[in-house]
């Protein structure tokens, strides 16, 4: 009970700002009489998104698969790059400026491209995703495992422990809580990637409904598949976090923080 009068207060701020917001937003709607063409109220987007509400759980359930299936592609890639990185500098010095190039290429740009080389199909979109999730994985990894005290490695050094043994025993358990900090960032990229490749390359998805509805004027479709977008990108942060306070129990309030 205590555990969840806590929880109700620390989201009492976030209820109390969004009521402003979309009671403020509502109010100008209604005042100024703006074409819902333009701008709906929010009333009309969850109007909208409630009797369509199995259409958008459907088309978002494509997008989070989408999405999942790079942001694991693209963290683990990430992950086994890191580790190399972290233990031979020349392969960093060799391999970043490339992560850095692929990093700032916009997603508008390499979406027709994989569409081109990978088909109609799912891949293009997952790849996407996990471009969007292997950069900011990459350097919160190599952060986090170049964290481990110099006594620490010194002990495993005096002890001959072998590279898997230095990576996984030691290195690793330091680098999680930057670690789980970058796959929280990229699973919203991972998001953001595969609904904007399924505009290039998809006849699924929220990617999709939203072009399709904003091409037919239909702002509050398009409103609401964003909503759903975002209420999926909460969900997924908010698993990915459960996952971390029970992988991470050690680290106590700072997790919990």
């Amino acid at each position: 009970m205590i555990g969840r009068l806590a929880a109700l207060r620390q989201t009492l701020p976030t209820l109390a700002l969004l009521t402003a917001v979309f009671g403020a937003w509502e109010a100008v709607t209604i005042l100024l009489r703006v074409p819902s063409y333009l701008v709906p109220g929010p009333s009309l987007v969850l109007a909208r998104w409630v009797s369509d509400f199995r259409f958008f759980l459907i088309e978002g359930g494509v997008t989070l698969l989408e999405a999942l299936a790079g942001l694991l592609l693209g963290a683990g890639v990430a992950l086994l790059a890191a580790l190399l990185m972290s233990r031979w500098r020349w392969i960093e010095r060799a391999f970043l400026p490339i992560a850095i190039v692929a990093k700032v290429t916009p997603v508008v740009i390499v979406a027709p491209l994989f569409a081109l080389w990978f088909g109609f199909g799912p891949l293009p979109r997952v790849l996407i995703a996990a471009l969007l999730t292997f950069f900011p994985v990459l350097i919160g990894a190599v952060s986090g495992l170049r964290a481990a005290p110099r006594a620490a490695r010194d002990v495993f050094a005096t002890l001959n422990a072998t590279p898997y043994e230095d990576a996984f025993m030691l290195r690793l358990p330091y680098a999680l809580p930057q670690l789980f900090a970058a796959v929280k960032v990229s699973s919203t990229l991972a998001l953001l990637g595969a609904a904007i490749a399924e505009w290039v390359s998809g006849d699924r998805g929220l990617g999709r409904a939203v072009l399709l509805a904003n091409s037919n004027l239909d702002t509050p479709g398009a409103l609401a598949g964003v909503a759903t977008i975002g209420i999926f990108g909460i969900a997924l942060i908010g698993l990915i976090t459960l996952l971390e306070r029970r992988v991470l129990f050690w680290a106590g309030d700072e997790v919990a923080g």
